[in-house]
Protein backbone atom coordinates (compact mmCIF):
# COMPACT_ATOMS: atom_id res chain seq x y z
CA UNK A 1 0.00 0.00 0.00
CA UNK A 2 2.00 3.15 -0.98
CA UNK A 3 -0.50 5.51 -1.92
CA UNK A 4 -3.67 6.85 -0.02
CA UNK A 5 -5.30 6.18 -2.69
CA UNK A 6 -4.51 2.42 -2.92
CA UNK A 7 -4.98 1.83 1.25
CA UNK A 8 -8.01 3.19 0.60
CA UNK A 9 -9.48 0.86 -2.32
CA UNK A 10 -7.83 -2.02 -0.36
CA UNK A 11 -9.56 -1.24 2.85
CA UNK A 12 -13.30 -0.29 0.70
CA UNK A 13 -12.44 -3.94 -0.63
CA UNK A 14 -11.86 -5.44 2.79
CA UNK A 15 -14.63 -3.76 4.52
CA UNK A 16 -17.24 -4.69 2.06
CA UNK A 17 -15.75 -8.03 2.69
CA UNK A 18 -16.65 -8.59 6.00
CA UNK A 19 -19.82 -6.59 6.10
CA UNK A 20 -22.04 -9.21 4.93
CA UNK A 21 -24.59 -11.22 6.86
CA UNK A 22 -22.57 -13.83 6.96
CA UNK A 23 -20.32 -12.14 9.76
CA UNK A 24 -23.49 -11.81 12.14
CA UNK A 25 -23.77 -15.18 13.23
CA UNK A 26 -20.25 -15.44 14.67
CA UNK A 27 -19.96 -11.57 16.04
CA UNK A 28 -21.90 -10.66 19.31
CA UNK A 29 -24.07 -8.48 16.94
CA UNK A 30 -26.02 -12.16 16.78
CA UNK A 31 -27.86 -11.51 19.53
CA UNK A 32 -29.51 -8.17 19.24
CA UNK A 33 -30.54 -9.75 15.60
CA UNK A 34 -32.64 -12.46 17.74
CA UNK A 35 -35.06 -9.49 18.36
CA UNK A 36 -36.93 -7.23 16.06
CA UNK A 37 -38.65 -4.85 18.80
CA UNK A 38 -36.24 -1.68 18.92
CA UNK A 39 -36.12 -1.52 22.58
CA UNK A 40 -35.18 -5.44 22.42
CA UNK A 41 -32.53 -4.88 20.17
CA UNK A 42 -30.94 -2.25 22.07
CA UNK A 43 -30.68 -3.89 25.17
CA UNK A 44 -29.63 -6.77 23.89
CA UNK A 45 -27.29 -5.15 21.91
CA UNK A 46 -25.92 -3.37 24.73
CA UNK A 47 -25.20 -6.04 26.87
CA UNK A 48 -23.42 -7.75 24.13
CA UNK A 49 -21.47 -5.16 23.58
CA UNK A 50 -20.23 -4.27 27.27
CA UNK A 51 -19.37 -8.02 27.23
CA UNK A 52 -17.08 -7.95 24.46
CA UNK A 53 -13.71 -9.06 25.70
CA UNK A 54 -12.23 -12.21 25.68
CA UNK A 55 -13.78 -14.90 23.31
CA UNK A 56 -16.53 -13.88 21.23
CA UNK A 57 -18.21 -17.47 21.28
CA UNK A 58 -18.19 -17.11 25.29
CA UNK A 59 -19.68 -13.51 24.65
CA UNK A 60 -22.54 -14.32 22.33
CA UNK A 61 -23.35 -17.53 24.76
CA UNK A 62 -23.13 -15.31 28.17
CA UNK A 63 -25.56 -12.90 26.62
CA UNK A 64 -27.86 -15.79 25.23
CA UNK A 65 -27.89 -16.70 28.71
CA UNK A 66 -28.96 -13.44 30.46
CA UNK A 67 -31.57 -12.80 27.47
CA UNK A 68 -33.27 -15.90 27.84
CA UNK A 69 -33.12 -15.69 31.85
CA UNK A 70 -35.46 -12.34 31.30
CA UNK A 71 -37.50 -14.50 28.84
CA UNK A 72 -36.33 -13.10 25.73
CA UNK A 73 -38.47 -10.00 26.14
CA UNK A 74 -35.73 -7.54 28.26
CA UNK A 75 -37.87 -4.54 27.50
CA UNK A 76 -40.83 -5.85 29.16
CA UNK A 77 -39.12 -7.78 32.02
CA UNK A 78 -36.96 -4.74 32.68
CA UNK A 79 -40.24 -2.80 32.94
CA UNK A 80 -42.05 -5.24 35.17
CA UNK A 81 -39.41 -5.63 37.92
CA UNK A 82 -40.88 -7.97 39.47
CA UNK A 83 -38.77 -9.08 42.90
CA UNK A 84 -39.42 -12.99 41.79
CA UNK A 85 -38.72 -12.43 38.08
CA UNK A 86 -35.17 -10.56 39.11
CA UNK A 87 -34.76 -13.41 41.74
CA UNK A 88 -33.87 -16.03 38.92
CA UNK A 89 -30.74 -13.33 37.80
CA UNK A 90 -28.84 -14.02 41.19
CA UNK A 91 -26.66 -16.39 39.74
CA UNK A 92 -25.62 -14.25 36.34
CA UNK A 93 -21.45 -13.82 35.54
CA UNK A 94 -19.53 -13.33 33.31
CA UNK A 95 -16.07 -12.55 33.84
CA UNK A 96 -15.88 -9.93 36.19
CA UNK A 97 -19.65 -9.19 35.81
CA UNK A 98 -21.56 -10.04 38.24
CA UNK A 99 -24.92 -9.93 39.57
CA UNK A 100 -24.31 -6.90 41.80
CA UNK A 101 -23.17 -5.39 38.70
CA UNK A 102 -26.74 -6.47 36.51
CA UNK A 103 -28.86 -5.19 39.04
CA UNK A 104 -27.72 -2.02 38.76
CA UNK A 105 -27.54 -1.86 34.88
CA UNK A 106 -31.23 -2.86 34.69
CA UNK A 107 -32.25 -0.28 37.82
CA UNK A 108 -30.72 2.54 35.00
CA UNK A 109 -32.69 0.52 32.22
CA UNK A 110 -35.92 0.71 34.11
CA UNK A 111 -35.33 4.08 35.10
CA UNK A 112 -34.79 5.44 31.27
CA UNK A 113 -37.35 3.17 29.44
CA UNK A 114 -40.04 4.53 32.09
CA UNK A 115 -39.74 8.11 30.44
CA UNK A 116 -38.23 7.60 27.33
CA UNK A 117 -38.95 5.41 24.22
CA UNK A 118 -35.00 4.89 22.92
CA UNK A 119 -31.79 4.48 24.69
CA UNK A 120 -29.93 6.88 21.82
CA UNK A 121 -31.87 9.72 24.49
CA UNK A 122 -29.27 8.60 26.69
CA UNK A 123 -26.45 9.65 24.75
CA UNK A 124 -28.10 12.78 23.15
CA UNK A 125 -27.73 13.93 26.77
CA UNK A 126 -23.94 15.50 26.26
CA UNK A 127 -24.38 15.93 22.74
CA UNK A 128 -24.41 18.97 20.91
CA UNK A 129 -25.60 19.68 17.86
CA UNK A 130 -22.37 20.61 16.09
CA UNK A 131 -19.93 18.21 17.49
CA UNK A 132 -17.88 16.43 15.39
CA UNK A 133 -17.50 13.56 16.83
CA UNK A 134 -19.48 11.39 19.80
CA UNK A 135 -17.00 12.24 22.53
CA UNK A 136 -19.40 14.15 24.53
CA UNK A 137 -22.27 12.06 23.85
CA UNK A 138 -19.91 9.32 25.68
CA UNK A 139 -18.65 11.58 28.68
CA UNK A 140 -22.85 12.36 29.43
CA UNK A 141 -23.47 9.15 28.71
CA UNK A 142 -21.37 7.73 31.55
CA UNK A 143 -22.64 10.95 33.95
CA UNK A 144 -26.35 9.93 33.67
CA UNK A 145 -25.69 5.90 33.68
CA UNK A 146 -24.12 6.84 37.29
CA UNK A 147 -26.48 9.07 38.13
CA UNK A 148 -28.79 7.06 40.06
CA UNK A 149 -28.53 6.43 44.09
CA UNK A 150 -26.00 4.49 45.65
CA UNK A 151 -24.27 2.97 42.65
CA UNK A 152 -22.30 0.43 43.06
CA UNK A 153 -18.07 1.06 42.99
CA UNK A 154 -17.32 -2.11 41.39
CA UNK A 155 -19.96 -1.07 38.56
CA UNK A 156 -18.33 1.34 37.52
CA UNK A 157 -15.29 -0.25 35.92
CA UNK A 158 -17.93 -1.91 33.99
CA UNK A 159 -18.91 1.76 31.64
CA UNK A 160 -15.98 3.44 29.64
CA UNK A 161 -15.87 7.32 29.12
CA UNK A 162 -13.26 9.55 27.23
CA UNK A 163 -13.21 11.55 30.66
CA UNK A 164 -10.47 8.89 31.43
CA UNK A 165 -8.70 8.48 28.59
CA UNK A 166 -10.51 4.91 27.92
CA UNK A 167 -10.78 4.44 23.92
CA UNK A 168 -14.56 3.50 25.24
CA UNK A 169 -14.10 0.59 22.27
CA UNK A 170 -17.16 -1.61 23.14
CA UNK A 171 -19.34 1.62 23.65
CA UNK A 172 -18.16 3.11 20.00
CA UNK A 173 -18.91 -0.61 18.37
CA UNK A 174 -22.76 -0.04 20.01
CA UNK A 175 -23.11 3.08 18.70
CA UNK A 176 -21.49 1.50 14.95
CA UNK A 177 -24.41 -0.99 15.69
CA UNK A 178 -27.07 1.46 16.28
CA UNK A 179 -26.07 4.20 13.97
CA UNK A 180 -24.86 2.88 10.63
CA UNK A 181 -27.15 1.73 7.99
CA UNK A 182 -26.19 0.50 4.96
CA UNK A 183 -28.26 -2.37 2.29
CA UNK A 184 -25.72 -5.05 4.37
CA UNK A 185 -28.11 -5.57 7.01
CA UNK A 186 -25.24 -6.31 9.59
CA UNK A 187 -25.61 -2.75 11.76
CA UNK A 188 -29.07 -1.92 12.78
CA UNK A 189 -29.32 2.11 11.87
CA UNK A 190 -32.30 2.52 14.31
CA UNK A 191 -30.80 5.70 15.37
CA UNK A 192 -31.48 8.90 13.37
CA UNK A 193 -29.95 11.88 15.64
CA UNK A 194 -26.62 10.58 16.02
CA UNK A 195 -24.87 11.00 12.48
CA UNK A 196 -22.23 7.75 11.02
CA UNK A 197 -20.12 10.67 10.79
CA UNK A 198 -20.02 11.32 14.41
CA UNK A 199 -18.84 7.50 15.48
CA UNK A 200 -15.28 7.07 16.02
CA UNK A 201 -13.30 3.65 15.04
CA UNK A 202 -13.76 0.89 18.26
CA UNK A 203 -10.66 0.66 18.92
CA UNK A 204 -9.07 -3.11 20.18
CA UNK A 205 -5.73 -5.04 20.08
CA UNK A 206 -6.33 -5.90 16.48
CA UNK A 207 -7.70 -3.32 15.07
CA UNK A 208 -4.78 -1.30 16.71
CA UNK A 209 -1.84 -3.41 15.33
CA UNK A 210 -3.41 -3.73 12.07
CA UNK A 211 -3.77 0.04 11.83
CA UNK A 212 -0.04 0.90 12.82
CA UNK A 213 1.21 -2.13 9.96
CA UNK A 214 -0.89 0.36 7.23
CA UNK A 215 0.40 3.90 9.12
CA UNK A 216 -2.89 5.08 10.60
CA UNK A 217 -1.57 4.78 14.05
CA UNK A 218 1.23 6.23 15.91
CA UNK A 219 0.12 6.24 19.18
CA UNK A 220 1.32 3.51 21.26
CA UNK A 221 -1.26 3.01 23.96
CA UNK A 222 -4.75 2.20 22.74
CA UNK A 223 -6.57 5.23 24.09
CA UNK A 224 -9.07 7.39 23.47
CA UNK A 225 -6.37 9.81 21.66
CA UNK A 226 -5.52 7.21 19.52
CA UNK A 227 -9.32 6.30 18.71
CA UNK A 228 -9.64 9.78 17.51
CA UNK A 229 -6.24 9.52 15.85
CA UNK A 230 -7.25 6.20 13.66
CA UNK A 231 -10.68 8.03 13.02
CA UNK A 232 -9.28 11.02 11.83
CA UNK A 233 -7.35 9.16 9.11
CA UNK A 234 -10.11 6.85 8.32
CA UNK A 235 -12.39 10.21 8.42
CA UNK A 236 -9.85 11.40 5.11
CA UNK A 237 -10.91 8.28 3.84
CA UNK A 238 -14.87 7.91 3.90
CA UNK A 239 -16.03 11.40 5.34
CA UNK A 240 -19.47 10.21 6.08
CA UNK A 241 -18.67 6.89 7.12
CA UNK A 242 -15.03 6.06 9.35
CA UNK A 243 -16.57 3.72 11.10
CA UNK A 244 -16.94 1.05 8.65
CA UNK A 245 -13.53 0.59 8.06
CA UNK A 246 -13.78 -0.92 11.15
CA UNK A 247 -15.18 -4.10 9.24
CA UNK A 248 -11.89 -3.92 7.52
CA UNK A 249 -9.52 -3.61 10.44
CA UNK A 250 -11.36 -6.09 12.88
CA UNK A 251 -11.49 -8.69 9.78
CA UNK A 252 -7.96 -8.22 9.07
CA UNK A 253 -6.53 -8.53 12.46
CA UNK A 254 -8.78 -11.27 13.95
CA UNK A 255 -10.35 -13.60 10.81
CA UNK A 256 -6.64 -13.23 8.98
CA UNK A 257 -4.64 -12.40 11.98
CA UNK A 258 -2.38 -9.66 9.81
Amino acid sequence: MTSTASLKEFLIKKAAEYNQPDFIKDDPISVPHLFSKQQDIEIAGFFASIFAWGNRTTIINKTKELMQLMDMAPHQFILDSEPKKLQQLSGFKHRTFNATDLYYFLEFFHHHYSSHKSLEAAFLKGMGNKDETVEFALRGFYEYFFSLEDVPKRTMKHIATPARGSSCKRLNMYLRWMVRKDKQGVDFGLWKKISPSQLICPLDLHVARVAKKFGLLQREQSDWLAALELTSWLRQLDPQDPARFDFALFGLGVMEKF
